[in-house]
């Protein structure tokens, strides 16, 4: 049978499992055993037996759920709150007043966090209510708060960095440091974006009616000070090579821990279930990426991968036309799966193409989670849509609506970074 057959065989068969309700692991190992059985001569159970143990105890997967449980602890203490409250006295002469609470205080806990719904859940929980008592936009509130909450894939750590470099066999650290110019530039978008909103639309943004000295400013930002710590201590371990990723997530957790038990906010209920929330997340994404290592290998006993890739350099395309029918297909893959499940289903076959035509994979992941961002606000299967919705009970079109502009900035990002490569590439040649 012909590659493309092949193919389109797996891909029924995928959809089948998917459109049934199986689980996402169960589906990538039932495609796998299929196209072990029907388009290989190698041996079913011993492959998937051999993959299962050697992607089972990767040292860099230990990372996933101790990150996982930093952001649970952190979301359950008051330190989020005081961070809200420190970054607020100091945005009020800045167009746009407090709306840039929304996007600095998604980046902040985002950093310390690693994921996109927690990220929406913990700022929104604080922002919502405070922005529509004080008169701003609906739509302003909706479309910060959506589109600054998907920094939780992009600002290390981040929970998919980590997928994908496990998944691509990259270097989580340079993944890490590759994530935090674009995670800047997406940020500086966003917060632009709301000022010129402002600037155009004098009466839009309600002026800022709580006076503060200095001194008042300062006192208030002392809340800011253990989430910058947390911040510096992660990330500057990774950076100067004092620390692997999953030693700074040990790190990072014993900090958090610290840090929430002296806030007085956090109690031993609440570790209990924080370790509970991070064991079921870390053991989902866990079970997604071994059925995923084992499809990948599955489709390589097929060698549909090596001969995709070879049509794709035998057609000569330049990284430009590559990137562009990608950029497309992950956009429309995002619509129905989330950020996860695009990077595991697609790196196996996508990879081959990427590498045939030059593209750095480094730079590739970081492009890849800019636009997986992208589904995360975009109906039917956006996240971060569903987590504003049950905070606020509006419709959740109407919340996609709001969003668009910052899906519109998240492609513009995209561009830029594909413009000048540099942005994602310079700072881990820096760091070696």
């Amino acid at each position: 049978m012909s590659d493309p057959v092949t193919g389109l065989v797996l891909l029924g068969v995928l959809l089948a499992f998917l459109a049934s309700g199986l689980w996402i692991a169960l589906a990538l190992t039932g495609v796998a055993a299929v196209a072990l059985s029907f388009f290989s001569n190698a041996p079913v159970g011993l492959v998937m037996a051999t993959t299962f143990w050697g992607h089972s105890h990767s040292w860099s997967l230990a990372a996933l759920p101790l990150f996982i449980l930093m952001g649970e602890i952190l979301l359950r203490s008051r330190l989020s709150s005081d961070m809200f409250s420190g970054l607020a006295p100091w945005l009020g002469g800045v167009p746009g007043r407090l709306l840039h609470v929304n996007v600095l205080g998604c980046a902040i806990f985002a950093a310390v966090s690693g994921s996109s719904a927690a990220t929406a859940a913990t700022i929104g929980k604080m922002s919502i209510p405070e922005l529509k008592s004080r008169g701003y936009p609906e739509s302003l509130i909706l479309g910060t708060l959506a589109g600054s909450a998907t920094l939780g894939l992009l600002i290390p750590p981040s929970i998919i960095l980590i997928v994908y470099g496990v998944a691509t066999e990259q270097s989580i650290a340079r993944l890490f440091i590759a994530g935090l110019i674009p995670g800047v530039l997406v940020m500086a978008l966003f917060g632009g974006y709301v000022m010129l909103r402002a600037a155009m639309t004098p009466g839009l943004i309600p002026p800022f009616d709580i006076a503060m000295s200095l001194r008042d400013k300062l006192r208030a930002a002392r809340g800011l000070i253990p989430v910058a710590l947390l911040i510096v201590g992660v990330i500057g371990a990774i950076y100067t090579g004092i620390a692997s990723p999953t030693d700074a997530a040990a790190l990072g957790v014993l900090l958090s821990i610290i840090l929430a038990a002296t806030s007085g906010s956090f109690s031993r209920h609440d570790f209990m279930d924080a370790l509970l929330a991070a064991a079921r997340t870390s053991c989902m994404i866990a079970f997604i990426l071994i059925g995923a290592a084992y499809l990948a290998v599955a489709m390589g006993f097929t060698g549909i991968p090596r001969n995709l890739a070879a049509w794709i350099g035998g057609m000569e395309l330049s990284p430009y036309v590559l990137l562009a029918a990608l950029t497309l297909f992950f956009i429309v893959l995002g619509l129905f799966l989330d950020g996860i499940s695009v990077v595991v289903l697609t790196t196996s076959i996508i990879m081959p193409m990427v590498t045939a035509v030059g593209i750095d994979p480094i730079w590739f992941g970081i492009y890849l989670v800019l636009v997986v961002e992208m589904s995360q606000i975009t109906p039917p299967v956006g996240f971060n849509l569903f987590v504003i919705q049950g905070l606020t009970g509006i419709d959740i079109l109407r919340i996609a609506k709001a969003a668009f502009p910052f899906f519109l900035l998240l492609v513009l990002a995209v561009a830029l970074i594909t413009a000048f490569p540099a942005l994602v590439t310079w700072l881990p040649q820096a760091m070696s």
